[in-house]
């Protein structure tokens, strides 16, 4: 199942172990890996700073684009949950992608993760959304 599911774009959780030796590098000190999932070649890595997206690009792979999203530039998550058929569990996020987060012309961005039929995606959700909560508090307190 996890080809079939990597190439209907879906992620699959990889244990921290296999995390930090295939992406420790990207790591800044004092950094750790709480987690991560991958496709068949591109993987996202939630850290306790940051998320790290990983796309190997091209036929061999052997060029990579590497995004870090801070942990608190994340101000909104939404979730669909897979219906019948071939729908897939989605969560998005919504963060500030400026540098300066108390500004008055702030950019904004999304990002879309798509999950199995059988995978559940609410501890993700639940996890992002308190982060989310705690830097809407903090931007605008």
């Amino acid at each position: 199942m996890g080809l079939f599911s990597g190439l209907f774009n879906n992620y699959s959780e990889v244990s921290v172990q296999e995390l930090q030796e295939k992406y420790g590098a990207y790591l800044t000190p004092n950094e750790t890996i709480q987690t991560g999932f991958k496709l068949i070649r591109d993987a996202f890595v939630f850290t306790d700073e940051r998320l790290i997206l990983i796309d190997h690009q091209g036929v061999t792979g052997s060029k990579t684009r590497v995004v870090s999203i801070h942990l608190d530039a994340i101000y909104e998550v939404t979730m669909e949950t897979s219906g019948t058929g071939f729908d897939d569990c989605e969560v998005t996020i919504h963060y500030i992608s400026s540098p300066y987060h108390k500004s008055n012309n702030i950019s904004v961005a999304s990002y879309k993760f798509e999950f199995g039929k059988k995978f559940n995606a609410k501890p993700i959700y639940t996890t992002l959304m308190s982060i989310a909560l705690a830097n809407n508090k903090r931007l605008n307190g």
